[in-house]
């Protein structure tokens, strides 16, 4: 799209009036005009080839899986920027995880900028960055198909024209942008031909129809639809996978609402999240994986019956996704065990509680039946980061970057349950049953103390001594 729309009459005076101005003078004036501030199709920093490969990628060979495993997503900050050593030092640490590491990204906010600000021009100069950072941590790349251009959702095009608030941020393309959106999404797999596997959306945002009170399913699965045939048409090898639903459930005792099953001691579901899912999963064009997220919590931030048995939900809620699905992996693109406060801070607990509850999450995701997950890295800049993957890069004299108890569970986890792996009973001593929870395969077993004391377990017929929420790994 042109920015300056002159008409003859006025292009006519300006060429007269800047007759006998030297050429240097004359881009001078081309160069401020093309850049104030607020102009409404300002381009600078875009360009028109957005679809052109960026990098040097390396596409996996042979056949695509539609289950990646168990990594992280990139939030606002990662390790993609700050001092050099410290990004180094986070590479490494990922690189050295003994397998891929899956990486998330958006492509419009959590550190990505706006992709497209004016229609047909683009700009992936934050996301490229990223991509980057995966590539050089050895990483399996991943792309989150939102957010959308304020252009396609009622806002002001430009590059100086972005609303980066949340409202704004959250809100869905107009329906007669889906194609747009959709095409986004195309140019995105033509410049990473390195990612293989698209997650439509996030958290049905901007999504719920007020009139009527519930979401509105109809509108994301036909944004879905298209945006999966664009995908496809790209490479039909590209796995796509939706409907990235949050799975937010409510106290046990309460009747209104509620859907029959699944249910538990952690509560029951949401009726309109189960309608909208069956929506989907009943009118999709096609899918290769399932995408939904959830907090083992319910919606009033009640941990129940406690903080590790509430992480049953996950099996439980994942079992009824695979009962409909026809058995496609699961997928859960976030999951959280630690209610957070009013600004979504999740600090409260020790680092050793935290990770022990977040162990205890990772295998009732298992149980039901999912093959990859991704932890939401909350990475800040300060000191201070709780439940963090590393310090951050930006500490200075390069003393960030240095790996956290987090990144290590995480890490050890994908290595030990990838994709493919076959689960194995483990012998627990009864008295030590409801103390411990346990998961094994052939080659390993990952014990978790759910005590704050000292415990000594038998369990996969050896005696062991542990800390309070010790979280140990075995070799068999």
């Amino acid at each position: 799209m042109g920015r300056h729309e002159w008409n003859p009459a006025a292009r006519r005076w300006r060429l007269t009036a800047l007759l006998g101005v030297g050429l240097t003078v004359l881009a001078l004036v081309i160069t401020l005009v093309n850049t104030l501030p607020g102009d409404r199709d300002s381009t600078a920093g875009t360009t028109p080839d957005g679809d052109k490969v960026h990098g040097t990628p390396v596409v996996p060979p042979g056949a695509v899986e539609p289950q990646v495993g168990w990594g992280f997503t990139h939030t606002q900050y990662s390790a993609d920027e700050g001092g050099d050593k410290a990004v180094e030092r986070v590479r490494a640490e990922l690189a050295d995880q003994g397998g891929p590491v899956p990486q998330i990204q958006h492509i419009m906010g959590w550190g990505a900028g706006n992709p497209e600000p004016v229609k047909g021009r683009y700009d992936f100069s934050a996301m490229d960055r990223r991509m980057d950072f995966v590539r050089a941590s050895e990483g399996t790349p991943v792309v989150t198909l939102c957010c959308a251009p304020d252009w396609m959702k009622g806002g002001e095009p430009g590059a100086d024209n972005t609303d980066w608030s949340q409202q704004s941020l959250e809100t869905a393309p107009e329906r007669a942008h889906y194609k747009d959106f959709a095409k986004l999404a195309a140019t995105v797999a033509k410049r990473y031909p390195d990612v293989r596997h698209f997650v439509v959306w996030n958290e049905f945002k901007g999504f719920w129809n007020d009139e009527q009170g519930r979401w509105d399913y109809e509108g994301y699965t036909e944004l879905y639809n298209l945006v999966y045939k664009e995908l496809k048409k790209v490479d039909e090898d590209i796995m796509v996978g939706g409907p990235y639903l949050v799975m937010n459930s409510v106290d046990p005792r309460q009747t209104e609402g509620v859907a029959a099953e699944p249910k538990g001691p952690w509560g029951r579901m949401d009726q309109r999240i189960l309608d909208a899912f069956e929506h989907w999963n009943k009118n999709k064009a096609g899918a290769d994986f399932v995408v939904v997220d959830g907090s083992s919590y319910t919606a009033d931030d009640e941990l129940l019956p406690d903080e590790f048995r509430a992480t049953a939900k996950f099996t439980d809620v994942g079992k009824w996704l695979r009962e409909r699905t026809g058995d496609l992996p699961l997928w859960w693109a976030e999951y959280y065990v630690e209610p957070g406060d009013s600004q979504d801070n999740r600090d409260d607990w020790s680092e050793a509680h935290r990770v022990a509850v977040q162990a205890s999450g990772l295998m009732a995701m298992v149980r039901g039946g999912a093959t990859s997950g991704f932890y939401w890295n909350p990475q800040k800049r300060g000191k201070k980061c709780a439940g963090c993957l590393w310090t951050s890069t930006e500490l200075p004299d390069g003393a960030g970057g240095e790996a956290l108890p987090m990144l290590g569970l995480i890490g050890r986890f994908g290595k030990e349950f990838g994709p493919g792996t076959t689960y194995e009973k483990v012998s627990v001593a009864a008295d030590d049953r409801p103390h411990v929870c346990v998961l094994a395969d052939e080659e390993a077993v990952l014990v978790v103390n759910t005590l704050d004391r000292r415990i000594s377990a038998k369990v996969d017929g050896r005696r062991l001594d542990m800390t309070g929420y010790e979280v140990k790994w075995l070799e068999r």
